[in-house]
């Protein structure tokens, strides 16, 4: 995969201005890895919450993370740098794609992966509120599966929402909390093994 620190990225000072897009750059900068407790809240058209969820997430860049959903079912979605791993516990399903394929849909594969952000949207600030600065990506390929993207950050450039609106008018909102920036990370959480017996559906 392409090495996730561009050189347009080391040419970039740290930011201290109190703006969203300075944040993400800096966060993108000081984070080579994260772990981080996550709550997922699945939003229709009309603001009615049609799906919740809530699970840890660690990543390691480029490309390699996992994503283990603990409520209210269990799931796993691991990449390994090469290969994106949906795993349904109560299924016992297993869907793989190519990690390239899967950037830019899942906010698992965008926060982990080559400059996606950058290279794959428009990016412009929207404001602060209660303290985090906000911006807005828009996708600039037509067949994406979001309209938009919203990333907030606090004083400490760490994210803490990020919200997904779809074609659908469904808006998907990840909150983190106890982020942990540059932990040491075993090899092993990004690694996948389908289990004996599990249908595989995919590459």
């Amino acid at each position: 995969m392409q090495k996730f620190f561009t050189l347009l990225f080391l040419m970039l000072p740290l930011t201290s201005h109190a703006d969203g897009i300075g944040k993400l750059k800096e966060f993108i900068v000081a984070t080579h890895s994260a772990q981080a407790n996550f709550t997922q809240v699945v939003l229709d058209q009309n603001g009615k919450r049609i799906q919740s969820a809530s699970g840890i997430m660690q990543f390691q860049r480029p490309g390699k993370f996992r994503w283990t959903y603990q409520k209210p079912y269990e799931q796993l979605i691991v990449g390994d740098g090469e290969k994106f791993w949906l795993y349904d516990v109560d299924l016992n399903q297993v869907t793989v794609k190519r990690l390239d394929a899967a950037l830019g849909s899942s906010p698992a594969a965008l926060l982990s992966g080559s400059n996606e952000i950058e290279r794959g949207f428009i990016l412009k600030e929207s404001g602060s509120q209660e303290g985090l600065d906000w911006l807005q990506a828009s996708p600039k390929a037509q067949d994406s599966n979001f309209e938009k993207i919203l990333m907030a950050f606090n004083a400490q450039a760490e994210l803490v929402i990020m919200e997904m609106n779809d074609s659908f008018g469904h808006k998907t909102v990840l909150r983190f909390s106890g982020m942990q920036r540059n932990p040491k990370l075993s090899p092993q959480l990004f690694k996948f093994v389908p289990p004996k017996g599990a249908d595989v559906l995919g590459e």
